[in-house]
């Protein structure tokens, strides 16, 4: 049946197992839903459910594979990808510390702050390390006990093949210069643990950077009866370096190379534009990170987009139901984005704030969704839908004017991918105008990361000598 390559990303609301063949098209598909909750003044997932939804995205993508062919796919390669950085901390007996804290929380300001002020570095808060220094500052009693920290694709990508490691664009988040960790930021942090006398060295809890391409890492026996205790998995199956949705955007999108841009638009949206040369300045609403092969990339990391608009979509959803004529929830989206077309320019005078959390794009601490109309303005369905649209890119903006009219960096083309442009045309259009700039939607817009960490799984068992991760895409998957 020749080779398949598997990709499991752990998305915001979704958990997506995609299969793609050896020519790289999506064999099968399976999802596990799960939302984050609000915990202790935290943003969280439990880690039962990072199993369980594990467990339920492969079911579900093996008995898809199983309808279809009648048979179970033997897997060549995988990966893992998950939600960029956030903190996960350990003790020697890898007991979780604290609960797991998000890219959503906005609590490390006084961190975030104090670090880009030491590093002359923009530091932004969903970081790793932001997260570690302000546990340090606040003094929280599990700090001296950390023995290891790392983020979702990494604790995954460990429960499996028992390595401790990340992909390059996962270490932005932990001090990573261009798939190494930057020498004089560790120094600086090391000073910053001895004056609070911690019994560690951040070098000795940070997991180790693995570029796009590397092998050495396989399925154990206990990970492969982890991810499918039914027992018809195969251990020694070779993983890829794990890596977080920023990257794995990247390659679902061929922007791996200078110039070229994604913007990925789910429960958050982001820019990322890959730099030909350093940014002059340094700004709180850029971040710099790294293509999975260790490229510097200008990212624009917005906390809100689709999570206000999905709760609309729903309410009108319940009034459907309760009208008697219950719908499809995707024929609801699908009526109310594209009437959302035939709203006026300005939106009729109604203005909508998608904020469901903290913003630090927009200088908002924390989340107040809301929307506001004038007394003589033309409130309707499609203006108002029109409204949510365009704040879903509000914050985004902000961040790519800083990037076109201050840094003048160029950008040759720019691709989205998402949920958010499974209605065709629609939400790519008011980004468009948005970021002033075209936008192109792939046909995998919907797979998104889960098809681009199975690419890199591909890449790394199929590449040739010397042959980089641009030319692998260019050449062979997008050619």
């Amino acid at each position: 049946m020749g080779k398949f390559y598997l990709g499991i990303e752990f998305g915001s609301t979704r958990i997506k197992a995609v299969l793609i063949d050896e020519h790289f098209s999506p064999a099968a598909s399976g999802a596990y839903d799960w939302e984050n909750k609000l915990e202790g003044g935290y943003w969280t997932y439990s880690l039962d459910k990072v199993i369980k939804g594990l467990q339920g995205a492969y079911a579900a993508m093996t008995e898809d594979f199983r309808a279809k062919n009648g048979t179970l796919p033997e897997i060549s390669a995988m990966g893992i990808s998950a939600m960029m950085h956030g903190y996960l901390a350990f003790d020697k007996q890898d007991r979780l510390l604290v609960p797991f804290r998000t890219w959503r929380n906005t609590t490390t300001e006084q961190a975030a702050d104090r670090l880009t002020k030491l590093f002359g570095f923009n530091i932004p808060q969903r970081w790793s390390v932001a997260h570690l220094y302000q546990a340090m500052l606040n003094n929280e009693p599990h700090v001296p006990e950390i023995a290891h920290i790392t983020t979702l694709a990494g604790y995954v990508h460990f429960l499996l093949t028992g390595e401790r490691a990340v992909g390059t664009g996962e270490a932005a988040g932990m001090l990573d210069e261009n798939g190494n960790y930057d020498g004089a930021m560790l120094d600086k942090f090391a000073e910053l643990t001895k004056q609070a006398g911690l019994p560690w060295d951040i070098r000795d809890i940070l997991p180790e950077i693995k570029t796009a391409g590397t092998s050495g890492a396989f399925l154990t026996e206990s990970g492969a009866a982890l991810l499918d205790p039914t027992g018809n998995l195969r251990a020694d199956v070779p993983l890829c370096p794990p890596e977080g949705d920023a990257g794995t955007g990247m390659v679902a999108t061929n922007s791996v190379l200078p110039r070229t841009g994604n913007i990925s638009a789910g429960t958050s949206i982001f820019s990322m534009l890959v730099l030909e040369k350093p940014l002059i300045g340094i700004y709180p609403e850029i971040d710099i990170v790294a293509t999975p092969d260790g490229k510097p990339v200008a990212m624009v990391h917005c906390n809100n987009c689709c999570s206000e608009l999905d709760a609309w979509v729903k309410l009108f959803a319940e009034f459907s139901a309760l009208s008697g004529n219950k719908t499809d929830i995707g024929e609801i989206y699908e009526k109310l984005y594209t009437n959302a077309l035939n709203g006026e320019p300005d939106c009729g005078g109604v203005t909508a704030y998608n904020l469901l959390s903290g913003e630090p794009v927009a200088g908002v601490p924390d989340g107040r969704p809301m929307y506001f109309r004038t007394p003589d303005g033309h409130f309707s369905l499609a203006n108002f839908m029109r409204a949510e649209l365009y704040s879903a890119f509000a914050a985004l903006r902000m961040g790519m004017d800083i990037l076109t009219e201050k840094e003048n960096v160029p950008a040759d083309k720019f691709t989205g991918h998402g949920g958010l442009f499974k209605v065709r045309g629609v939400a790519q259009q008011f980004l468009a105008d948005a970021i002033k700039a075209d936008v192109s939607v792939m046909k995998t817009a919907g797979e998104g990361g889960a098809w681009g960490i199975a690419l890199l799984a591909s890449y790394m068992l199929n590449k040739a000598e010397g042959e980089s991760l641009g030319d692998y895409l260019d050449q062979k998957v997008f050619a």
